[in-house]
C-alpha cells in the first residue's frame, strides 16, 4: 500500500438534509492537506522582489523595506535563487538571478536602493518576470514579490498583461499596497490573474508591518510540498454547482471550468504543509426521497518534483442522507457554517465596494450594513465598526474612505486565518 502524501477531507454543513419536493442549496467543505513525509519536503525558491522606490517611498517607507529585503535574504538557502528589480518611472534590475550564496554582497547591494522619480510599476514587473524566467524549473517554487505606495502612470492594462503571463507560467504574484495612496482595483486584478496559481494582494496599513508581510510569503514558498494540485469534482446527475470559494488560506471566489455537463475543475497551486487550502463549494441538490446518496466525488490531483511524482491522485465520494426526521436535519457542522459565515461577510463587502464605485451608495450601504451584521455575529467588533462608518459617510453624500474601503477589501480576506483545523462536532443550529 503506497503512502497517503496528500488528505483530501470532504465534510457537508449537513450531513442529513430533508427529504422535500424542491432542490435546496448544501454547503461542502473540502479540505486538502499534504501529511506524512511529505510534510518534509523542500523545494528550492525562485522569488524575485519588484520594489517601488518612487519619491513617495521616502524616508521610513524605504527603510523598512530594505531591512524587511534584508532579513529576507538572511533565511534564504543557499540553492534558492534571488533577484531584485527596483522601479519608479524606469526598472532598473538591481540583483539579478542568483543563487543566494553571497547574503552579504546581497544585502550590499539592498543598502544601496535609494527614492527617486515618478511610477510606472509594469516596467519593474517586466524585468523581474524576466528574472524569474531565467531559473524556472518543476523543481523550483516560484513567487514574484510586488509592493507599491502609488499610482502607475499610465500602464495599468500591461500590469494585467504581464500578470496573466505569470499564470500562465504558473507563477503566483503576492501584491502588496503601502499606505493609503495606491490603486487597490489594479492590485486586486493583478492578484486575480494570478488567483489559479496561488496569487493575491495585500494592504500594508504601516511601514513597520512590510517584514511581516515579506515573512509570511516566505514561509509560505518553504512550506510548498505540491505544486499543480486541481480538484476536480464529479457531480451525479441533478446535482449542480453555483460557486467555489477558496477560504483557506485567504478568502477568494475562485469559481470553476466545467469540464462536461456534470464535472466541474478548479486549479489550486501550490499546497502548503500546515495549511493546505480549504475549499467551500455551493451545490444544488435534488429532491429525493429517505436514504443515503452519493451526490459527488472529488478527486484532487497534484505532483511533487522532487520526488519525481506527477499526476498523483486521491479522492473522496460525498454522500448525504435525506431524511424525514425535521430535527435531524437541523444538525450542522459548525467549522462549515462557520466559513459560510466568513466567506458571506467577505461576499457582501465585496459587492458593497463594487456597488459604492458604480455611483449607487443606497445599495453599497445597505451591504454594508449586512456584512457589519454578520462581521458581529462573528464577533469581528473593529472591523464592524468599519462597516457602519463607512455605511454613514455614505448616507451622508460623502463616499467611502480610501482607508476604509482597503481595511474591509483586505481584512476580510483574512477571516478565516484563525480557524482551527480541527474536526468539529456537529451541533444543532
Amino acid at each position: 500500500m503506497s503512502e497517503q502524501i496528500v488528505k483530501l477531507q470532504c465534510v457537508l454543513g449537513r450531513e442529513r438534509v430533508l427529504a422535500t419536493q424542491t432542490p435546496q442549496l448544501c454547503y461542502l467543505l473540502i479540505e486538502v492537506l499534504p501529511v506524512g513525509t511529505a510534510e518534509g519536503e523542500r523545494m528550492p525558491l525562485n522569488i524575485s522582489f519588484v520594489l517601488d522606490r518612487s519619491g513617495s517611498m521616502a524616508g521610513e517607507k524605504i527603510e523598512n523595506l530594505k531591512e524587511a529585503v534584508r532579513l529576507v535574504i538572511d533565511q534564504l538557502e543557499p540553492d534558492d535563487i534571488v533577484s531584485i528589480v527596483i522601479f519608479d518611472d524606469k526598472a532598473d534590475t538591481l540583483v539579478s538571478s542568483q543563487p543566494a550564496t553571497d547574503r552579504n554582497g546581497l544585502k550590499r547591494l539592498v543598502d544601496k536602493i535609494t527614492d527617486r522619480g515618478g511610477t510606472e510599476m509594469s516596467k519593474g514587473m517586466r524585468l523581474g518576470l524576466n528574472e524569474l524566467r531565467k531559473h524556472m524549473a518543476p523543481t523550483m517554487v516560484n513567487r514574484m514579490v510586488l509592493l507599491t505606495d502609488g499610482q502607475t502612470f499610465g500602464d495599468e492594462d500591461e500590469c494585467v498583461r504581464i500578470a496573466r503571463e505569470c499564470q500562465e507560467l504558473g507563477i503566483p504574484i503576492a501584491a502588496f499596497g503601502l499606505g493609503e495612496d495606491w490603486n487597490e482595483e489594479l492590485l486586486d486584478e493583478i492578484a486575480e490573474a494570478t488567483k489559479y496559481s496561488g496569487g493575491f494582494s495585500e494592504f500594508i496599513r504601516e511601514p513597520s508591518q512590510i517584514l511581516t508581510h515579506f515573512q509570511d510569503v516566505l514561509r509560505s514558498m518553504k512550506g510548498t510540498v505540491a505544486k499543480n494540485a486541481y480538484l476536480t469534482l464529479r457531480l451525479v446527475q441533478g446535482v449542480s454547482p453555483r460557486q467555489v470559494w477558496r477560504v483557506l488560506p485567504l478568502i477568494s471566489n475562485l469559481g470553476y471550468q466545467p469540464l462536461s455537463d456534470r464535472d466541474v475543475q478548479v486549479s489550486l497551486g501550490d499546497l502548503e504543509r500546515d495549511v493546505g487550502q480549504a475549499l467551500l463549494v455551493e451545490l444544488v441538490i435534488p429532491p429525493r426521497s429517505p436514504g443515503r446518496y452519493r451526490i459527488a466525488q472529488a478527486e484532487v490531483s497534484y505532483d511533487i518534483p522532487s520526488r519525481n511524482i506527477f499526476g498523483e491522485k486521491v479522492r473522496s465520494d460525498v454522500v448525504v442522507e435525506y431524511t424525514s426526521d425535521e430535527a435531524a436535519a437541523k444538525q450542522v457542522n459548525a467549522k462549515v457554517m462557520n466559513f459560510v459565515e466568513k466567506a458571506t461577510a467577505f461576499r457582501l463587502q465585496t459587492q458593497a465596494l463594487q456597488a459604492a464605485r458604480a455611483g449607487d451608495y443606497q445599495r453599497a450601504t445597505q451591504l454594508l450594513r449586512q456584512s457589519a451584521t454578520r462581521l458581529l455575529n462573528l464577533g469581528e467588533r473593529e472591523l464592524a465598526t468599519v462597516a457602519l462608518e463607512e455605511a454613514k459617510r455614505l448616507e451622508q453624500g460623502e463616499g467611502m474612505s480610501s482607508t476604509g474601503t482597503k481595511r474591509l477589501r483586505y481584512e476580510t480576506q483574512r477571516l478565516t486565518r484563525q480557524l482551527p483545523r480541527e474536526e468539529e462536532k456537529p451541533q444543532s443550529g
